[in-house]
């Protein structure tokens, strides 16, 4: 089948698929939806595991990789992230993934029940600090005080970034960009 006409028989818009529409401006691969890929399986009758076995590149080796794996609790911890929020050091367990496109993608396990009922404890979520950033996304955010955050961003500008809570018992967000490490995208959460 090709990309168009999975698209059309999953009912999305016949161009959801094309390459041209896998990349942004800045460069950063963009990612099909939840619902998109939902769609697609309902479409094709084919389960998540066989669907994962399709993700990959040239140069990957293989459709998983390992990739870091840090309590959430720990990643406000000096040592794990570069000023660029890649994951750095050797404190870091490690997991099997399928390849998201991300040489520096990495994993998080969720603790308490702060970010429920998106999130919950025990869950995993995987972070793509290359991966473009939208309004609406679940991100996670590390402040300049080592303070990490599991929000959506609502709003990002040059000079602050504004996030809406997950979990409506606790404050939404304005943080200035001076009090900023970095921002990324979460990717994919085990749930």
């Amino acid at each position: 089948m090709s990309p168009s006409g999975l698209a059309k028989k999953a009912g999305l818009d016949p161009t959801t698929f094309n390459k041209s529409k896998r990349i942004t401006r800045e460069g950063k691969l963009r990612w099909p939806s939840t619902e998109s890929v939902s769609k697609v399986l309902s479409a094709t009758g084919a389960t998540l595991g066989e669907f994962v076995t399709f993700i990959g590149t040239a140069d990957s080796g293989g459709v998983y990789r390992h990739i870091p794996l840090i309590g959430f609790a720990q990643a406000g911890s000096d040592g794990y992230f570069d000023d660029g929020g890649y994951p750095v050091g050797g404190s870091w367990d490690e997991i099997p993934f399928p390849d998201v496109g991300d040489p520096h993608a990495f994993a998080l396990e969720i603790s308490g029940n702060s970010m429920e009922p998106v999130f919950r404890d025990g869950d995993t979520v995987i972070v793509s600090p290359d991966s473009s950033i939208r309004r609406g996304d679940r991100v996670i955010v590390k402040t300049m005080d080592g303070e990490i955050l599991a929000k959506q961003l609502r709003r990002q500008t040059a000079r602050k970034v504004e996030l809406q809570s997950i979990n409506n018992e606790h404050d939404d967000r304005v943080i200035g960009a001076e009090n900023l490490e970095w921002v990324a995208r979460i990717v994919w959460a085990s749930q």
